[in-house]
C-alpha cells in the first residue's frame, strides 16, 4: 500500500529533530561524521564514496540501511543516544525516501500569501470582504 505524498515539516522534520538532528544538525562542532541532514544537499552528498540519502532509492541510502541495520555498531541512531526509531518512523522515511526526499523550508521562515476573495452570488447580502 503505497503512502499518499509525505509533507516534509509535517511528517519527515520532527522525526529528523527528535532523533538526528542532534548529531547531524546545524552544529558544527557537534557534527558527526561530516553528515548534515538538516539540508538536503548535506544530505545527498557524497561522503567517502557514501551519500546518506539517494533520492528515490531508500534501498541504496546510507541513511536508510543505517535506520534498519540490526548490528550495534551500524544502526542509527546509535544505541547509546537514548533515542530510536519505531517501525511507523522507519516505514514514513523509506517513503520519503522512494518519493524524491523533497525538502522544504520551515513554516516560519516562509512568507504567508494572501488568498483571494472569495467572490459571491448576493453582492447585496455582504457587509465587507471578510
Amino acid at each position: 500500500m503505497a503512502l499518499a505524498p509525505l509533507n516534509y515539516n509535517r511528517d519527515v522534520r520532527p522525526i529528523f529533530s527528535d532523533t538526528c538532528f542532534q548529531c547531524h544538525g546545524p552544529d558544527e562542532a557537534k557534527r558527526k561524521a561530516g553528515l548534515r541532514l538538516d539540508t538536503r544537499d548535506g544530505a545527498v552528498k557524497g561522503i567517502d564514496g557514501y551519500a546518506a540519502i539517494i533520492p528515490g532509492d531508500a534501498a541504496k541510502s546510507e541513511f536508510y540501511k543505517r535506520i534498519t541495520a540490526t548490528n550495534d555498531d551500524d544502526i542509527m541512531p546509535p544505541p547509546d543516544s537514548g533515542k530510536t526509531l519505531s517501525a511507523r518512523d522507519k516505514a514514513l522515511l523509506k517513503a520519503w525516501i522512494e518519493q524524491g526526499a523533497p525538502y522544504a523550508q520551515h513554516w516560519a521562515y516562509v512568507a504567508p500569501v494572501r488568498p483571494a476573495v472569495s467572490t459571491v452570488n448576493a453582492v447585496a447580502w455582504t457587509q465587507n470582504p471578510v
